[in-house]
Protein backbone atom coordinates (compact mmCIF):
# COMPACT_ATOMS: atom_id res chain seq x y z
CA UNK A 1 0.00 0.00 0.00
CA UNK A 2 1.51 3.32 -0.87
CA UNK A 3 1.66 6.71 1.61
CA UNK A 4 -1.85 7.71 -0.83
CA UNK A 5 -3.44 5.34 -0.38
CA UNK A 6 -3.31 4.67 2.88
CA UNK A 7 -4.39 8.42 3.27
CA UNK A 8 -7.32 7.84 1.22
CA UNK A 9 -8.33 4.79 3.06
CA UNK A 10 -8.36 6.50 6.51
CA UNK A 11 -9.75 10.04 5.03
CA UNK A 12 -12.99 11.32 6.77
CA UNK A 13 -14.81 14.32 5.47
CA UNK A 14 -15.69 17.08 8.35
CA UNK A 15 -16.48 20.81 8.46
CA UNK A 16 -12.77 21.93 9.18
CA UNK A 17 -10.78 24.29 6.76
CA UNK A 18 -7.63 23.64 5.33
CA UNK A 19 -5.16 26.57 3.87
CA UNK A 20 -2.57 25.83 2.05
CA UNK A 21 -0.49 29.46 1.43
CA UNK A 22 2.19 28.79 -1.43
CA UNK A 23 4.90 31.62 -1.43
CA UNK A 24 6.17 30.08 -4.54
CA UNK A 25 10.29 29.89 -4.57
CA UNK A 26 10.67 31.77 -1.18
CA UNK A 27 13.36 29.66 -0.25
CA UNK A 28 16.56 31.40 -0.55
CA UNK A 29 20.38 31.12 0.66
CA UNK A 30 22.65 32.96 2.87
CA UNK A 31 26.07 33.29 0.69
CA UNK A 32 29.44 35.61 1.72
CA UNK A 33 27.27 38.16 -0.83
CA UNK A 34 24.26 37.54 0.55
CA UNK A 35 24.61 37.26 4.02
CA UNK A 36 20.71 37.23 4.78
CA UNK A 37 17.60 35.46 2.87
CA UNK A 38 14.37 37.35 2.02
CA UNK A 39 12.97 35.68 4.79
CA UNK A 40 15.10 37.42 7.27
CA UNK A 41 15.73 40.68 6.02
CA UNK A 42 11.91 41.49 5.14
CA UNK A 43 9.93 43.25 8.42
CA UNK A 44 7.12 40.40 9.04
CA UNK A 45 5.31 41.06 12.44
CA UNK A 46 2.17 38.59 11.33
CA UNK A 47 4.28 35.96 10.21
CA UNK A 48 6.63 36.55 13.29
CA UNK A 49 3.28 36.15 15.51
CA UNK A 50 2.14 33.40 13.95
CA UNK A 51 5.17 31.23 13.79
CA UNK A 52 5.50 31.80 17.49
CA UNK A 53 2.26 29.59 18.49
CA UNK A 54 3.28 27.20 15.13
CA UNK A 55 5.38 24.60 14.46
CA UNK A 56 8.13 25.15 11.94
CA UNK A 57 9.78 22.39 9.46
CA UNK A 58 11.55 22.22 6.48
CA UNK A 59 10.09 20.06 3.15
CA UNK A 60 12.06 18.64 0.42
CA UNK A 61 10.38 18.76 -3.01
CA UNK A 62 11.30 16.06 -5.54
CA UNK A 63 13.93 14.38 -3.37
CA UNK A 64 17.46 15.61 -1.62
CA UNK A 65 19.56 17.68 -4.38
CA UNK A 66 17.02 17.00 -6.98
CA UNK A 67 15.63 20.61 -8.57
CA UNK A 68 11.72 20.54 -9.11
CA UNK A 69 10.01 22.61 -11.69
CA UNK A 70 6.78 24.17 -10.23
CA UNK A 71 4.28 21.32 -11.80
CA UNK A 72 6.16 18.63 -9.66
CA UNK A 73 6.62 20.83 -6.94
CA UNK A 74 2.90 21.57 -6.61
CA UNK A 75 2.30 17.89 -7.41
CA UNK A 76 4.12 16.96 -4.11
CA UNK A 77 2.27 19.44 -1.76
CA UNK A 78 -0.79 17.94 -3.31
CA UNK A 79 0.01 14.89 -1.43
CA UNK A 80 1.21 12.91 -5.47
CA UNK A 81 4.71 11.37 -5.64
CA UNK A 82 6.23 13.70 -8.05
CA UNK A 83 8.32 10.72 -9.40
CA UNK A 84 5.54 8.11 -9.72
CA UNK A 85 4.70 7.88 -13.45
CA UNK A 86 1.38 9.02 -12.68
CA UNK A 87 3.03 12.49 -11.98
CA UNK A 88 5.17 12.97 -14.57
CA UNK A 89 3.16 15.30 -16.05
CA UNK A 90 4.69 17.74 -18.10
CA UNK A 91 4.89 21.61 -17.92
CA UNK A 92 2.69 21.95 -21.34
CA UNK A 93 -0.15 20.56 -20.48
CA UNK A 94 -0.26 21.95 -16.90
CA UNK A 95 0.12 25.38 -18.73
CA UNK A 96 -2.89 24.79 -21.54
CA UNK A 97 -5.19 23.32 -18.73
CA UNK A 98 -4.50 26.56 -16.70
CA UNK A 99 -5.42 28.48 -19.66
CA UNK A 100 -8.64 26.67 -19.95
CA UNK A 101 -8.15 24.93 -23.21
CA UNK A 102 -9.78 21.36 -23.76
CA UNK A 103 -6.82 18.65 -24.27
CA UNK A 104 -7.82 15.71 -25.82
CA UNK A 105 -5.99 12.51 -25.54
CA UNK A 106 -4.15 12.01 -28.49
CA UNK A 107 -3.04 15.95 -28.32
CA UNK A 108 0.69 16.95 -27.20
CA UNK A 109 1.36 19.86 -25.54
CA UNK A 110 4.39 22.19 -25.32
CA UNK A 111 5.08 25.28 -23.33
CA UNK A 112 6.94 28.19 -25.17
CA UNK A 113 9.07 31.34 -24.08
CA UNK A 114 9.22 33.93 -26.57
CA UNK A 115 13.09 34.50 -26.55
CA UNK A 116 15.71 36.45 -27.90
CA UNK A 117 19.07 35.79 -29.83
CA UNK A 118 21.59 38.19 -31.41
CA UNK A 119 22.25 37.65 -34.92
CA UNK A 120 24.17 34.36 -34.39
CA UNK A 121 21.19 33.06 -33.37
CA UNK A 122 22.87 32.89 -29.57
CA UNK A 123 20.34 33.32 -26.73
CA UNK A 124 20.38 36.63 -24.92
CA UNK A 125 17.18 36.90 -23.03
CA UNK A 126 15.11 33.33 -22.79
CA UNK A 127 12.29 35.51 -21.79
CA UNK A 128 12.57 38.07 -24.52
CA UNK A 129 12.62 40.85 -21.95
CA UNK A 130 9.59 39.82 -20.35
CA UNK A 131 7.73 41.11 -22.92
CA UNK A 132 3.73 42.34 -21.33
CA UNK A 133 0.68 39.99 -22.10
CA UNK A 134 -0.75 42.24 -24.81
CA UNK A 135 2.51 42.31 -26.84
CA UNK A 136 2.71 37.61 -26.47
CA UNK A 137 -0.93 37.86 -27.78
CA UNK A 138 -0.35 40.31 -30.61
CA UNK A 139 2.65 37.96 -31.79
CA UNK A 140 0.26 34.64 -31.08
CA UNK A 141 -1.53 36.19 -33.76
CA UNK A 142 1.05 36.14 -36.36
CA UNK A 143 1.45 32.71 -35.27
CA UNK A 144 -2.00 31.74 -35.29
CA UNK A 145 -2.82 33.27 -39.16
CA UNK A 146 0.85 31.91 -40.63
CA UNK A 147 -0.93 28.28 -39.32
CA UNK A 148 -4.64 29.87 -40.53
CA UNK A 149 -2.90 29.86 -44.29
CA UNK A 150 -2.20 26.56 -44.56
CA UNK A 151 -5.83 25.27 -43.33
CA UNK A 152 -4.26 24.54 -39.69
CA UNK A 153 -1.83 21.76 -41.03
CA UNK A 154 2.34 22.00 -41.11
CA UNK A 155 5.00 19.60 -41.10
CA UNK A 156 4.32 16.53 -42.20
CA UNK A 157 0.24 16.52 -41.92
CA UNK A 158 0.42 17.73 -37.93
CA UNK A 159 -2.44 19.71 -36.64
CA UNK A 160 -1.25 22.50 -34.85
CA UNK A 161 -2.52 25.39 -32.27
CA UNK A 162 -0.88 28.65 -30.73
CA UNK A 163 -2.52 30.05 -27.82
CA UNK A 164 -1.17 32.99 -25.74
CA UNK A 165 -0.87 32.51 -21.66
CA UNK A 166 0.72 34.86 -19.66
CA UNK A 167 3.43 37.26 -20.75
CA UNK A 168 6.09 35.60 -22.52
CA UNK A 169 4.31 32.78 -22.47
CA UNK A 170 1.94 30.42 -24.60
CA UNK A 171 1.18 27.15 -25.55
CA UNK A 172 1.61 24.75 -29.14
CA UNK A 173 -0.58 22.07 -29.52
CA UNK A 174 0.45 19.50 -31.78
CA UNK A 175 -2.60 16.54 -33.39
CA UNK A 176 -1.50 13.97 -35.93
CA UNK A 177 -3.93 14.69 -39.07
CA UNK A 178 -6.65 11.67 -39.43
CA UNK A 179 -5.18 8.55 -41.11
CA UNK A 180 -1.14 9.12 -39.67
CA UNK A 181 0.68 7.84 -36.81
CA UNK A 182 -0.18 9.48 -34.05
CA UNK A 183 2.43 11.69 -32.00
CA UNK A 184 4.91 10.71 -29.36
CA UNK A 185 5.35 13.14 -26.10
CA UNK A 186 8.81 12.04 -25.54
CA UNK A 187 10.49 15.25 -27.05
CA UNK A 188 13.24 17.24 -25.24
CA UNK A 189 13.26 20.59 -24.47
CA UNK A 190 14.47 22.75 -27.05
CA UNK A 191 15.58 25.54 -24.19
CA UNK A 192 19.06 25.23 -23.10
CA UNK A 193 18.19 26.81 -19.87
CA UNK A 194 21.65 29.34 -20.51
CA UNK A 195 22.35 31.79 -22.24
CA UNK A 196 25.01 32.58 -25.27
CA UNK A 197 24.02 29.44 -26.95
CA UNK A 198 21.68 28.49 -29.70
CA UNK A 199 18.12 27.56 -28.64
CA UNK A 200 18.76 23.39 -29.32
CA UNK A 201 16.63 21.40 -31.51
CA UNK A 202 14.13 19.18 -31.46
CA UNK A 203 15.16 15.44 -30.33
CA UNK A 204 13.17 12.51 -29.35
CA UNK A 205 14.15 11.20 -25.54
CA UNK A 206 12.46 7.92 -26.81
CA UNK A 207 12.28 5.33 -29.10
CA UNK A 208 11.32 5.36 -32.51
CA UNK A 209 7.40 6.92 -31.94
CA UNK A 210 9.46 9.61 -30.65
CA UNK A 211 11.99 10.01 -33.22
CA UNK A 212 9.62 9.76 -35.67
CA UNK A 213 7.54 12.85 -34.11
CA UNK A 214 10.52 14.54 -33.72
CA UNK A 215 11.18 14.24 -37.60
CA UNK A 216 7.75 15.68 -38.36
CA UNK A 217 7.35 18.39 -36.05
CA UNK A 218 10.58 20.22 -36.55
CA UNK A 219 9.66 21.82 -40.00
CA UNK A 220 6.42 22.84 -37.99
CA UNK A 221 9.08 24.42 -35.56
CA UNK A 222 11.14 26.15 -38.30
CA UNK A 223 8.24 27.77 -40.25
CA UNK A 224 7.14 29.52 -36.85
CA UNK A 225 10.38 30.20 -36.06
CA UNK A 226 10.35 32.33 -39.25
CA UNK A 227 7.56 34.22 -38.46
CA UNK A 228 9.31 35.98 -35.47
CA UNK A 229 12.96 36.89 -37.78
CA UNK A 230 11.38 40.92 -38.02
CA UNK A 231 10.61 41.25 -33.92
CA UNK A 232 12.57 43.08 -31.75
CA UNK A 233 12.69 41.22 -28.98
CA UNK A 234 10.39 37.99 -29.49
CA UNK A 235 12.46 36.78 -32.38
CA UNK A 236 12.60 33.46 -31.32
CA UNK A 237 10.94 30.76 -28.89
CA UNK A 238 11.44 28.20 -26.37
CA UNK A 239 9.91 25.21 -25.77
CA UNK A 240 9.52 22.99 -22.79
CA UNK A 241 7.26 19.99 -21.38
CA UNK A 242 6.15 18.30 -24.49
CA UNK A 243 3.32 16.43 -22.90
CA UNK A 244 0.07 14.35 -22.66
CA UNK A 245 -3.18 14.80 -20.63
CA UNK A 246 -2.44 13.20 -17.19
CA UNK A 247 -4.59 10.57 -15.72
CA UNK A 248 -4.68 11.60 -11.53
CA UNK A 249 -6.99 10.57 -9.19
CA UNK A 250 -8.58 13.69 -8.00
CA UNK A 251 -7.76 15.62 -4.57
CA UNK A 252 -11.65 15.34 -3.66
CA UNK A 253 -11.99 11.33 -4.40
CA UNK A 254 -8.26 10.81 -2.91
CA UNK A 255 -8.99 12.83 0.58
CA UNK A 256 -12.91 13.88 0.53
CA UNK A 257 -12.24 17.55 0.41
CA UNK A 258 -14.26 19.78 -1.54
CA UNK A 259 -10.84 21.37 -3.06
CA UNK A 260 -10.58 25.07 -4.68
CA UNK A 261 -7.45 26.79 -6.14
CA UNK A 262 -6.88 30.61 -6.37
CA UNK A 263 -3.79 31.14 -8.55
CA UNK A 264 -3.25 34.09 -10.93
CA UNK A 265 -1.42 32.45 -13.33
CA UNK A 266 -2.37 29.18 -15.49
CA UNK A 267 0.53 26.58 -14.52
CA UNK A 268 -0.81 26.95 -11.16
CA UNK A 269 -4.66 26.60 -12.23
CA UNK A 270 -3.45 23.95 -14.61
CA UNK A 271 -1.84 22.44 -11.73
CA UNK A 272 -4.94 22.88 -9.72
CA UNK A 273 -7.28 21.37 -12.42
CA UNK A 274 -5.02 18.05 -13.04
CA UNK A 275 -5.66 17.32 -9.74
CA UNK A 276 -9.35 17.75 -9.77
CA UNK A 277 -9.71 21.09 -8.09
CA UNK A 278 -12.23 23.73 -8.59
CA UNK A 279 -10.45 26.63 -9.79
CA UNK A 280 -11.65 30.10 -9.05
CA UNK A 281 -11.58 32.88 -10.90
CA UNK A 282 -8.77 35.41 -9.24
CA UNK A 283 -6.31 38.19 -9.95
CA UNK A 284 -2.83 37.89 -9.36
CA UNK A 285 -2.14 40.04 -6.33
CA UNK A 286 -2.43 38.31 -2.61
CA UNK A 287 -5.29 40.98 -1.90
CA UNK A 288 -7.38 39.81 -4.86
CA UNK A 289 -6.51 36.16 -4.00
CA UNK A 290 -8.04 37.29 -0.57
CA UNK A 291 -11.08 38.89 -2.05
CA UNK A 292 -12.41 35.86 -3.60
CA UNK A 293 -11.23 33.66 -0.70
CA UNK A 294 -13.57 35.49 1.69
CA UNK A 295 -16.63 35.22 -1.23
CA UNK A 296 -16.39 31.50 -1.44
CA UNK A 297 -15.34 30.61 1.84
CA UNK A 298 -18.33 29.14 2.43
CA UNK A 299 -18.58 26.51 -0.23
CA UNK A 300 -15.05 24.45 0.00
CA UNK A 301 -13.35 23.36 3.15
CA UNK A 302 -9.42 22.87 1.14
CA UNK A 303 -8.02 26.00 -0.28
CA UNK A 304 -4.97 26.45 -2.17
CA UNK A 305 -3.76 29.94 -2.60
CA UNK A 306 -0.44 31.13 -4.46
CA UNK A 307 1.68 33.88 -4.66
CA UNK A 308 3.81 34.07 -7.65
CA UNK A 309 6.09 37.19 -6.87
CA UNK A 310 8.47 35.66 -4.52
CA UNK A 311 9.47 33.71 -7.66
CA UNK A 312 9.64 36.22 -10.25
CA UNK A 313 12.24 38.13 -8.04
CA UNK A 314 14.39 34.90 -6.89
CA UNK A 315 14.45 34.61 -10.79
CA UNK A 316 15.36 38.19 -11.39
CA UNK A 317 17.98 38.05 -8.42
CA UNK A 318 16.45 40.62 -6.93
CA UNK A 319 16.44 40.10 -3.29
CA UNK A 320 14.78 43.37 -2.40
CA UNK A 321 11.82 42.63 -4.61
CA UNK A 322 11.41 39.39 -2.91
CA UNK A 323 11.35 40.83 0.35
CA UNK A 324 8.59 43.49 -0.94
CA UNK A 325 6.52 40.90 -1.94
CA UNK A 326 7.15 38.52 1.71
CA UNK A 327 6.22 42.16 3.47
CA UNK A 328 2.79 42.40 1.25
CA UNK A 329 1.79 38.88 2.17
CA UNK A 330 2.58 39.39 5.78
CA UNK A 331 0.33 42.74 5.75
CA UNK A 332 -2.60 41.08 4.59
CA UNK A 333 -2.11 37.84 6.32
CA UNK A 334 -4.91 39.14 9.00
CA UNK A 335 -7.47 39.06 6.27
CA UNK A 336 -6.82 35.58 6.22
CA UNK A 337 -6.52 34.44 10.02
CA UNK A 338 -9.84 36.75 10.84
CA UNK A 339 -11.45 34.18 8.50
CA UNK A 340 -10.40 31.25 11.29
CA UNK A 341 -8.97 28.50 9.21
CA UNK A 342 -8.98 25.05 11.31
CA UNK A 343 -4.89 24.35 9.51
CA UNK A 344 -3.10 26.90 7.73
CA UNK A 345 0.33 25.85 6.28
CA UNK A 346 2.81 28.35 4.44
CA UNK A 347 5.76 27.36 2.50
CA UNK A 348 6.59 27.20 -1.37
CA UNK A 349 6.93 24.26 -3.93
CA UNK A 350 10.55 25.17 -4.31
CA UNK A 351 13.63 27.41 -3.65
CA UNK A 352 14.76 30.11 -5.83
CA UNK A 353 17.36 31.91 -4.53
CA UNK A 354 18.18 35.26 -5.42
CA UNK A 355 21.81 34.42 -6.09
CA UNK A 356 21.11 31.78 -8.37
CA UNK A 357 18.64 33.36 -9.80
CA UNK A 358 16.71 29.95 -10.82
CA UNK A 359 15.07 27.07 -8.66
CA UNK A 360 17.35 24.97 -6.44
CA UNK A 361 17.50 21.76 -4.49
CA UNK A 362 17.04 23.67 -1.37
CA UNK A 363 14.72 22.60 1.61
CA UNK A 364 11.93 25.18 1.33
CA UNK A 365 10.76 26.56 4.98
CA UNK A 366 6.85 25.41 5.91
CA UNK A 367 5.03 27.05 8.81
CA UNK A 368 2.04 24.49 9.91
CA UNK A 369 -0.18 26.11 12.34
CA UNK A 370 -3.39 24.39 14.43
CA UNK A 371 -4.87 23.89 16.93
CA UNK A 372 -2.80 20.64 17.66
CA UNK A 373 0.41 21.48 15.80
CA UNK A 374 3.48 21.18 18.14
CA UNK A 375 4.59 24.54 19.16
CA UNK A 376 8.11 24.63 19.23
CA UNK A 377 10.58 27.27 20.05
CA UNK A 378 10.90 28.86 16.50
CA UNK A 379 10.01 32.97 16.92
CA UNK A 380 10.39 33.54 13.03
CA UNK A 381 9.38 32.20 9.71
CA UNK A 382 13.12 32.30 8.28
CA UNK A 383 15.04 29.42 6.44
CA UNK A 384 17.21 29.04 9.90
CA UNK A 385 14.41 29.12 12.41
CA UNK A 386 12.60 26.40 10.47
CA UNK A 387 15.80 23.58 10.17
CA UNK A 388 15.08 23.61 14.34
CA UNK A 389 11.49 23.73 14.08
CA UNK A 390 9.20 20.63 15.22
CA UNK A 391 8.07 19.10 12.14
CA UNK A 392 11.47 18.47 10.88
CA UNK A 393 12.78 18.10 7.54
CA UNK A 394 10.44 15.85 5.47
CA UNK A 395 8.79 15.23 1.78
CA UNK A 396 6.59 17.91 0.70
CA UNK A 397 4.43 14.48 -0.57
CA UNK A 398 3.79 13.51 3.29
CA UNK A 399 2.52 17.62 3.60
CA UNK A 400 -0.92 16.59 2.86
CA UNK A 401 -1.12 13.84 5.72
CA UNK A 402 -0.64 16.40 8.14
CA UNK A 403 -2.75 18.93 7.29
CA UNK A 404 -5.64 16.17 7.00
CA UNK A 405 -4.41 15.00 10.39
CA UNK A 406 -4.54 18.58 12.05
CA UNK A 407 -7.91 18.91 10.21
CA UNK A 408 -8.91 15.61 12.07
CA UNK A 409 -9.74 13.92 8.63
CA UNK A 410 -8.28 11.04 9.22
CA UNK A 411 -9.36 8.21 10.99
CA UNK A 412 -7.03 5.72 12.76
CA UNK A 413 -5.05 3.12 11.25
CA UNK A 414 -5.34 -0.28 12.45
CA UNK A 415 -6.91 -1.83 15.71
Amino acid sequence: MTRQELLTRLAQGNERRIVLLVLDGVGDLRTADQPRTALEEARTPNLDELAARSALGRLVPAGTGITPGSGPGHLALFGYDPGSPDADVGRGVLEALGLGLDVPPDTVVARGNFATVDGAGLLLDRRAGRIPTAEGRRICGLLARRIAADGGVLGDRVEVEVHAGEAYRFVLLFRARAGTAPLDSALADTDPQQLGVPPLPIEAIGGDAARETARRIAPVLEVLQRELRSEERANTFLLRGFSRLPSLSGIGELYRLRAAALAGYPLYRGVARACGMDVVDCGKSFGQVLDRLEECWADFDYFFLHVKGTDMAGEDGDLAAKVGVIEEVDALLPRLLDLGPDVLAITGDHSTPAPMKAHSWHPVPLLLSSEYCFVDDCARFTEAEAIRGAVGTIPSSELMGLLLANAGKLGKFGA
